[in-house]
This record gives structure tokens, C-alpha cells and sequence, in this order.
């Protein structure tokens, strides 16, 4: 069943085209990832479908009417006079607004004023909140304020005092109570940790309503898409499967895309040759024919063949393929000063709390070694971050202590970026460093996607994607052998989180990493620390993949161990079709794709058949 088409639209920002010719649908129960570079106008055309934005140009055509729909919004604005339990409530209006008359009248009665009239009112309203199941709805926010992992103790706190992702759980649990049909979640991962990441991507899976969102986490896309949308300047292109789906047939599409048009080129070439040719002949021809009939017969045949190549080439300039365009890109290398020292840092008996806090740390040992990539994982305030700063010395601990190499050191990414001069110029901010030339310096910002006036603005304008580049920047020339990365990738869209995952695989010092982005961990970590485990940190001496695979074979039964073996078969043959060299016959092609969505799709089955 259709619930939304979009058709032909078109946004314009500040007289500049932010996206052209967008199509798509929607249709009942599936589950579409938006994904596009930051800037394509994700969150606008959200907005559009939502009627808050206008569309220059197209149609929204929603089929299912608009109040049957529920939107996550990180954008909100939160009524700072609400608690957190009136918030969710406040999203079921009717019930919600009811509730607040019945409390309004209970006070009445005590004050005794119109007693009568006051009860009369009452018992009218309480028969219809009781009608409308009133006190079930009560029940139910609870139970989902607590499927959220959002605490009693903060249910009477204002909405406005949450962090970021207590807000986003607070959205989840109001709409979750309110089951609309159609979904639209903006960045729903957004400050999310592994627990509450795990416990979003069943719920959507099993979600009986339809899903539309924007996401930058591929994992969470692999694991709950059916289906991508790209969206780019030029219109919006549909992709089945999960990411890893997307970026096999992504790239298939481009190879393909190279090799017809490198053969329309030749071809091409070999018309305009046999054009030239023809040309020459007739001209040739006709002048030696003269007035003799019999050769200008003869002359007028090349004239047909040269029409028939003309009309050859313009058929195929009707039809050309364009050559797959290549976006600006980052450039990103990331360079470190030689160190021979087996170890760059030492914690031994570390213990730190926050004032008027429990302990973070207690007792805690930590090595970082020479080539050593340590990803930290563990929920929302197990220390994560303070572990950095510790590590970093921007925090000192109560007790033991922190040693590094005289060889380390130290580039720090901080999550804030608060390490950032805000009011300083772009160009200004890399000048200030040694032997740095404006030459160099403008040459270094067009690497990092900043070109032309760009490098004019202030820091404190820029977009959060714009100020992690500018963070990278400065660690780039900070020349580090040990970097501690606090969500560096946080704000950064899926194209230029590849290119940082593919600088860090090349660099050649230690890491210690935080990050809610578990590709970026999957690809650069060789050692995990576990934070906010009963028995304490932990050390995990292998990659994500592995630890991921000892959680899931903890507490298998014998036919749940098949299954999840015959999965790992698949998962492998699937990366063995994703990284195998490419086919240039189209036929050849097209069976690996074939398999690969087939093996997507039996995947997906598993994932379904566990949950």
C-alpha cells in the first residue's frame, strides 16, 4: 500500500539549487535510509514532507494523512516547563490535555469554590478520560520511558535539563506510545550508546508501522534498512538492502557506468573519423564526376553513408552516458613523528571521580604500546571521555598516575571542539603555525574541502561537520604519535567518515579511540577497553568483529549456534563477492549481484528469525 510519493521536487537555499528532481515513494512496512553528503538537503526535505518546508518546484502527494504520522526531530524545541513524563505524555494531546483539567479541577475541589459545578465538570471529564482509556495510556508512557533506559529519577526533571541523548530517548518513547503509521527519525542514533543503539535497531525491525530516516551510522543501516535512498543535488536514486548492499551495487554501477561510456568515446571517435572520411570522398568524388552522370551517381552513394554516420553520432550523443562524476573529496594523511619506544603511555592505579560524584575509576591499569589501536567501549557515563582528558593530562586523578613516553606525543580530537579559537579565520587559525605560508595554508584548506573565500570564516560559523575538519586539521600538523579521538566522526557524513577511517588505517602511531561509530571501530581497532563492567575495565585483546562474535556466542542453544554459524558462512561469502576483483563482462557481473542480494536477503531472514 502507498502511504507517500514525492514527485519531481525541488528546494532552492539562499538562490542556490539545493536539490533537483526528487521522486520516490514510500510504501507500507518498509524501512528507507536517507543518506546523502552534509549539505544535499536531507533534514529540508524531511521538512517538505512534513509541510513546514516549501518546495520550489513538485508534489507531495500523502496518501496516509499527515496526523498519522510521527517525526524525530534533533532540532526540537523543548518547553522547558514540562517534565520529562509530561513531555512524552504531551505528544498523545487529547489525553494528555484532559489529564491536565482533571489535576486542575482536583485543586478546585480543595479550594472549595463551586463545589457543585466543580464536581459536575469532573465527573464529565473523568468519564470521557476513562472512555479513552485514560490510566492504560498512563501505564504505557511509563513502561516506554523505561524501555528507553531513561531512569524514574529523571522523569520529573524540565525536558530541557537532558543531554542530547536522553532527549532523543525521550522523543522515542512519546512516539513509541503514540504508534503512529508512517516514522521519520532525523539522525535517531545521535548520542545513542551500545546498549540503547542494540535496543533501537530491534525496535524498528520490529516496528509494524513504516520507517523513514536519516543516518550516518552504516552499521544501524545494514541492520535495519530495507532499502537506501541517495540523495544528491541532481535527485534521489533508490537502492535495495542495507549499506553494505548500497555500497556493493554503488560501485558496480559506476564501474559499469565507466565502461559504457569509455566504449561510447571510442565508438564516437570512430564515427567522427569515418564522418571526416566520407566527407573527403564525396567532395573529392563529386568534383572529378564533373557533369558525367554515371559518376555522380557513384559521388551521391558516400553522401548517404556520410548522412548515415551523422545520424549514427547523434543517436549516440542522444544516448551518451556520462562519465561517473567524482565529488570533491577530503584529503586527509595523517603524518607522526618517528618513535622506537615500545610504550608511549602508562595509567597504573588510577583513580578519578567527579566532585560530590562516585568513582569513575578505581585501581584502573592501562598500557598504550607502539602500533597499539584501543577503541573504548562502554555505555553513556561510564568515563569514556574522562579517560581521554585523563589520558590526555586535561585531567588529573585523585589517585595513581599518568605517564607517558618523552617520545609520545599527544594530537587530541575533543567531542566539543571547544579546543577551537571561534572567533579566529580559517586561514588565520593555520598560520599561526611554525614555517606555515599562506601559500601552503590555502593549499592544505582546498585539501580539506575549504576553497576560495571559504577560508574567511570564522570558526565559530562554520557547520559542526566544517569545525571537525578544521579539528583534524590541527592535529594533522600537530605531527602526533599517540592521538586520543573523542567521537571524531560525530558530525562528518558517510563519505567523509570513510575518508577518515582510511587516513587512520594509514597512520602509522597508537590510538586511543571513543566512538558510538561502530564501522570506524570495526576497521581501526586491534584492542578494545570495556568501561562499566561490574568486575571493572577490561581488556579485550582482539578486533570488534571478535568481541562481537563472543557476545553473540555467549548463551546460544546447539540450534542457535547453527544458525549463527551458517550466518557467519554467509556474512563470509558475502565479503568475499564485495572485495573480489571486478568482471568486466556484464553477464558475470550481474550473478554477483544477484548473489549478493540474495545473501543480503537471507542474512536479513536470520537477523529476524533471532530477534
Amino acid at each position: 500500500m502507498l502511504l507517500l510519493k514525492a514527485s519531481n521536487l525541488c528546494k532552492e537555499w539562499n538562490g542556490a539549487p539545493l536539490f533537483n528532481g526528487v521522486s520516490f515513494e514510500v510504501k507500507q512496512g518498509e524501512r528507507l535510509a536517507l543518506i546523502g553528503r552534509n549539505g544535499t538537503g536531507k533534514t529540508t526535505l524531511f521538512g517538505g514532507l512534513l509541510g513546514k518546508v516549501t518546495f520550489e518546484k513538485g508534489e507531495v502527494h500523502r496518501v496516509l494523512p499527515i496526523q498519522h504520522w510521527g517525526w524525530l526531530d534533533q532540532q526540537a524545541d523543548y518547553d522547558p516547563s514540562l517534565s520529562v513524563l509530561e513531555y512524552v505524555q504531551s505528544t498523545s494531546s487529547e489525553l494528555f490535555e484532559l489529564k491536565k483539567a482533571l489535576a486542575g479541577l482536583q485543586v478546585r475541589m480543595q479550594q472549595s469554590e463551586q463545589l457543585d459545578a466543580v464536581i459536575t465538570r469532573y465527573s464529565e471529564l473523568y468519564d470521557q478520560y476513562v472512555q479513552l482509556d485514560g490510566y492504560a495510556w498512563e501505564v504505557e508512557v511509563e513502561k516506554r520511558l523505561q524501555q528507553v533506559k531513561l531512569d524514574p529519577s529523571l522523569w520529573t526533571l524540565s525536558i530541557a535539563q537532558l543531554s542530547g541523548g536522553q532527549k532523543t530517548r525521550a522523543q522515542l518513547a512519546a512516539l513509541m506510545v503514540r504508534q503512529p503509521k508512517l516514522l521519520l527519525l532525523d539522525e535517531p542514533t545521535n548520542h545513542l550508546d551500545a546498549e540503547a543503539l542494540d535496543w533501537l535497531e530491534e525496535w524498528i525491525t520490529q516496528y509494524s508501522g513504516t520507517v523513514l530516516y536519516v543516518s550516518h551510522d552504516r552499521t544501524f543501516i545494514d541492520r535495519t534498512a530495507t532499502a537506501v535512498l541517495e540523495l544528491t543535488k541532481d535527485g534521489l536514486k533508490r537502492y535495495k538492502g542495507g549499506y553494505t548492499s548500497y555500497r556493493a551495487q554503488k560501485d558496480m554501477e559506476e564501474k559499469t557506468q565507466e565502461t559504457i561510456h569509455h566504449k561510447q568515446q571510442l565508438e564516437r571517435k570512430k564515427l567522427l573519423e569515418s564522418i571526416r572520411r566520407y566527407a573527403e570522398w564525396f567532395q573529392q568524388s563529386h568534383r572529378a564526376a564533373g557533369q558525367n552522370d554515371f559518376y555522380r551517381s557513384k559521388a551521391k552513394k558516400n553522401v548517404s553513408r556520410l548522412h548515415a554516420k551523422e545520424s549514427a553520432l547523434e543517436r549516440l550523443e542522444r544516448n551518451q552516458v556520462k562519465k561517473p562524476r567524482e565529488e570533491a573529496q577530503l584529503k586527509m594523511f595523517l603524518d607522526t613523528e618517528q618513535n622506537e619506544a615500545p610504550t608511549l603511555l602508562t595509567m597504573t592505579d588510577l583513580e578519578f571521580a567527579y566532585e560530590g560524584e562516585e568513582s569513575l575509576f578505581r585501581g584502573m591499569h592501562l598500557s598504550i604500546g607502539r602500533g597499539e589501536r584501543i577503541a573504548v567501549l562502554g555505555p553513556n557515563g561510564a568515563g569514556k571521555s574522562t579517560l581521554l582528558k585523563l589520558a590526555a593530562g586535561l585531567l588529573s586523578p585523585n589517585s595513581g598516575s599518568v605517564r607517558s613516553n618523552p617520545q609520545t606525543r599527544i594530537g587530541y580530537f575533543a567531542q566539543e571542539l571547544d579546543n577551537l579559537n571561534m572567533e579566529e579565520q580559517i586561514l588565520d587559525s593555520l598560520l599561526t603555525l611554525p614555517d606555515m605560508t599562506q601559500t601552503q595554508a590555502r593549499t592544505i584548506l582546498g585539501c580539506f574541502m575549504f576553497s576560495r573565500d571559504d577560508v574567511f570564516k570564522k570558526i565559530g560559523e562554520l557547520s559542526m561537520g566544517e569545525k571537525c575538519r578544521v579539528a583534524f586539521i590541527k592535529m594533522f600538523f600537530g605531527r602526533g604519535n599517540l592521538l586520543m579521538l573523542d567521537e571524531p566522526t560525530n558530525y562528518l557524513d558517510i563519505d567523509t567518515r570513510e575518508r577518515v577511517e582510511e587516513a587512520l588505517l594509514n597512520y602509522p602511531g597508537s590510538i586511543l579511540l571513543v566512538t558510538h561509530d561502530r564501522y570506524l571501530t570495526r576497521k581501526v581497532a586491534n584492542r578494545l577497553l570495556i568501561l562499566g563492567d561490574k568486575q571493572g575495565p577490561v581488556i579485550f585483546h582482539g578486533s570488534y568483529d571478535e568481541y562481537e562474535f563472543m557476545k553473540r556466542k555467549h548463551g546460544l542453544t546447539t540450534e542457535e549456534q547453527m544458525t549463527d554459524n551458517e550466518k557467519v558462512q554467509m556474512e563470509l561469502r558475502l565479503t568475499q563477492l564485495m572485495t573480489g576483483e571486478q568482471t568486466e563482462d556484464p553477464e558475470q557481473r550481474d550473478r554477483v549481484m544477484g548473489e549478493i542480494l540474495r545473501l543480503r536477503e537471507q542474512i536479513e531472514r536470520i537477523n529476524e528469525s533471532i530477534s
